[in-house]
């Protein structure tokens, strides 16, 4: 009884597994057999270009010199609203260009995204994970994975490497939390929503017919990338993380819980290393 116990479990797991990607492999086997499928791929072909776009835009735009260019050409349009001055000034530097960050990554990872999915490929959100049915489905693991990640954040969090880096905003000795630290949390939030949009929503689906289940690892490759210049373990982490949260978008097809696992480690993480530095309790 205990043996064929087993053996169920461990068949349950396996099916859990592989179901999603062998439905994935399905559909793209059902796609190439398909009459449409003939020659290019410009839908795919589209996404993939889309993506090399966004993060060189982001790469480029969203540095301090540009950040700079904008303060002072605001400052052209609206004189006497906008003071560069200020905004430059080194209690005010920090707070201001990390905004301009995260904003500018949160709209270059949504916009474009859903300009090509309605205007040029003519399609639902709801098929690139933007949807909320079947989000909780399996919302044990990501209660898992929380616990998980959360006792070795807290250990990482020790480490000289992690308060170098984290919170990116730090707030001012003596400066109260509210309102600006908690202001670029939430601007730090969003970006995290269009990050999960842009990788497990638009890049996933949006090559998961041409690729199948090959789609995770399509998309990991640059999601790993992008944490370059963070601390190492955090990187080779982000490997994992890009494969499991794939995987779950790929068979909830939400993208809501991973970006709600996303924002609570990332909350987590600023959290710790405020505590660490005796600047939150």
């Amino acid at each position: 009884m205990i043996v064929k116990s087993k053996e169920s479990w461990l068949k349950s797991v396996i099916s859990f597994v592989t179901e999603p990607l062998f439905e994935a492999e399905r559909e793209r086997k059902d796609h190439l057999e398909s009459e449409n499928s003939g020659g290019l791929d410009w839908e795919v072909a589209g996404v993939l270009v889309l993506v090399a776009i966004v993060l060189t835009l982001q790469e480029y735009l969203l540095r301090p010199a540009e950040h700079a260019w904008l303060l002072h050409w605001l400052e052209r349009g609206f004189s006497g609203i906008i003071n560069a001055e200020t905004w430059m000034s080194p209690e005010n530097y920090s707070f201001g260009f990390l905004l301009y960050w995260a904003c500018g990554q949160t709209l270059l990872y949504v916009v474009p995204p859903i300009i090509f999915i309605r205007f040029v490929c003519k399609k639902s959100l709801g098929d690139y994970g933007v949807k909320l049915k079947g989000v909780f489905s399996l919302w044990w693991m990501y209660i898992l994975m929380l616990a998980v990640m959360l006792p070795i954040v807290i250990v990482a969090s020790r480490s000289e490497g992690f308060q170098a880096t984290y919170p990116f905003f730090e707030p001012l000795p003596n400066e109260p939390l509210w309102p600006r630290f908690w202001i670029w949390e939430v601007a730090y939030f969003l970006q995290f929503v269009g990050l999960e949009f842009f990788f497990r929503g638009f890049l996933l689906h949006g090559i998961r017919r041409r690729f199948g289940a090959y789609a995770i690892f399509v998309m990991m490759v640059p999601y790993c990338m992008i944490h370059f210049g963070k601390p190492m373990p955090e990187t080779f982490a982000a490997i994992v993380a890009g494969i499991i949260l794939g995987f779950m978008s790929l068979k909830t097809r939400s993208i809501w819980m991973g970006a709600a696992l996303h924002v609570t480690v990332a909350l987590a993480m600023d959290t710790c290393a405020l505590w660490r530095a005796g600047k939150f309790f």
